[in-house]
């Protein structure tokens, strides 16, 4: 077992006892600082709390007996990262030629398209040579390291436009992000993948980056073979001229084309939308946003709002040192935020509204890294109130009563049902129920995919709350308390009424045995149930 660099297994055994006592105090309720305090590190100041995981692990396994979960919750460093129910672990591709001209796009030789060095993942990802096995092993170590439960990993794959990289090197990247999982190299991706479904670390979603003029049925049955269960793709923006302007290189209808397949697949949508672009206008964007869910060909599931900054390395530099681009002020571009912010429906949640580039990079516009906290207080301050997922998400306060919520919509291709669990305005876990108009394909787009035929789809299932250990008790949390489950059985019911003769799940590798526990078969890449 890892122990922090300046303790020796003397330190270990000498340390232990103290460790022991601020346990126990930890468990009659003590407040932690006033335990540190009355067990400091023999003249060494206080013990930190990654020396007292590491101690308290050690002695846990030297006795075999289980680490206390109350405990481990007051130990744990930055339980934000996993308030979400996944352990998230990003990874970056190799810089690549990116196939877009974006005027907006930085360029470092460096990094994948768009990165800059000095961002926080970019400077991991440098740090590893790019290799997706250290990537994902030090991420791994360093959530369990700060006392997170990794049983479940969502990963999420950025970096240049995932789909222009050779197949070859997509391949061997998957493969190796699971061995990571795995803990044991595999002869390819079928064996890891297969491996994962039993692993102690198992992918429970697997995010991948793309454009939409990229995606038709063939790339769609690739990402499945890969493992994909979400997708994020750059809209940018939904006006044409616009997207002509910055030199997009695609256009809103290949977006919405996109999206259909994406849905008819099972996918998680995912959509990246940039205000401030050249070419718009504060009041276009307040317009332009409106359209993604007023369109039904979008609807995403996710949303990244990423205002457009003003980087010396973009083209776009050279029309703002001309005069042919002025970046918003700071007040109008934080008050478009804050009006798109409280127009998202309740099925969508908001991911980003900033990319995590540091402000020094920015020659002009805004500089608030912290443009979420900020919008957050004014709109406390305003009794304003944001409807997406992470703002009602039940993060780490216990539930009692939760009741099944249904917010159907409808979209050109599919009725969609948000089955959500909710008590108190707070969402516990939901589920994405799609019922396509012809199953197994878009409009008149075959997707290959005979599992589909005749099928339902669930999109997603999510139930919120601290990540907890595979088959560890919720003990009031969301997680491991039946939600799950629960909501699967609503959606079966439903799309046997609905006259579907199959339910598909888009399901990640690691929760393919969770899915066989309750009656689905592995077919294609899908969990998949009849309901003859």
């Amino acid at each position: 077992m890892a122990r922090p660099s300046d303790m020796t297994l003397e330190d270990l055994e000498r340390y232990a006892p103290q460790v022991e006592a601020i346990v126990e105090e930890i468990r009659e309720g003590s407040p932690l600082h006033r335990s540190l305090r009355r067990h400091p590190r023999d003249g060494k100041g206080m013990f930190s709390k990654t020396q007292l995981l590491h101690i308290y692990r050690w002695d846990c396994q030297r006795h075999q007996r289980r680490t206390d979960p109350e405990v481990m919750s007051v130990l744990q460093m930055k339980p934000v990262r996993t308030v979400s129910g996944v352990a998230p672990v990003t990874v970056l591709t190799k810089p690549w030629p990116c196939p877009g001209q974006c005027v907006f796009c930085p360029t470092d030789v460096r990094m994948p398209k768009s990165y800059l060095h000095d961002e926080p993942g970019a400077m991991r990802a440098e740090q590893y040579g790019f290799d997706p096995f250290e990537q994902t092993s030090s991420r791994i170590s360093q959530l369990e390291g700060n006392g997170h439960a990794v049983e479940k990993v969502e990963l999420l794959v950025l970096g240049g436009t995932w789909s222009s990289y050779p197949r070859s090197y997509q391949e061997q990247f998957i493969k190796r992000c699971f061995d990571a999982m795995n803990r044991h190299p595999a002869e390819d991706l079928s064996q890891a993948q297969l491996r994962n479904e039993t692993a102690a670390r198992r992918n429970v979603g697997l995010v991948l980056e793309t454009r939409p003029d990229h995606l038709d049925p063939e790339e769609i049955r690739w990402l499945r073979f890969l493992g994909a269960t979400k997708i994020q793709m750059g809209a940018q923006s939904l006006d044409d001229r616009v997207l002509s302007l910055n030199r997009r290189g695609h256009s809103v209808e290949q977006t919405r084309a996109a999206m259909r397949l994406l849905r008819a697949a099972g996918f998680k949508l995912v959509l990246h939308w940039m205000p401030n672009l050249m070419g718009a206008t504060v009041e276009s964007d307040r317009r332009d946003f409106r359209r993604l869910f007023e369109d039904p060909a979008l609807c995403p599931d996710e949303l990244k709002i990423y205002s457009t900054q003003l980087l010396p390395n973009a083209e776009l530099y050279e029309f703002y040192e001309r005069g042919e681009y002025l970046p918003y002020s700071d007040e109008d571009l934080l008050q478009l935020v804050l009006d798109c912010k409280i127009a998202v429906p309740e099925y969508c949640r908001i991911n980003r509204i900033y990319r995590d580039i540091p402000s020094t990079n920015v020659v002009a516009g805004c500089r608030m890294t912290n443009m979420r906290q900020f919008l957050d207080q004014r709109m406390r301050a305003e009794n304003l109130h944001c409807r997406c997922i992470r703002c009602r998400e039940v993060k780490s306060e216990p539930i009692t009563h939760p009741r099944i919520v249904d917010r159907a919509y409808r979209c050109d291709t599919a009725q969609e049902h948000f089955l959500s669990f909710e008590e108190d305005d707070r969402l516990a876990g939901y589920l994405r129920l799609s019922l396509p108009r012809s199953p197994g394909r878009a409009g008149e787009i075959d997707l290959g995919m005979r599992e589909l035929d005749g099928a339902a789809l669930v999109r997603e299932i999510h139930v919120h709350g601290p990540a907890l250990r595979l088959h560890a008790s919720g003990d009031g949390q969301s997680q491991h308390q039946g939600l799950g489950r629960r909501l699967l059985e609503e959606a079966e019911g439903r799309s046997r009424r609905a006259g579907y003769s199959r339910l598909a799940i888009i399901a990640s590798v690691g929760t393919r045995e969770y899915y066989r526990n309750r009656g689905y078969h592995l077919e294609g890449t899908y969990m998949v149930k009849d309901f003859s």
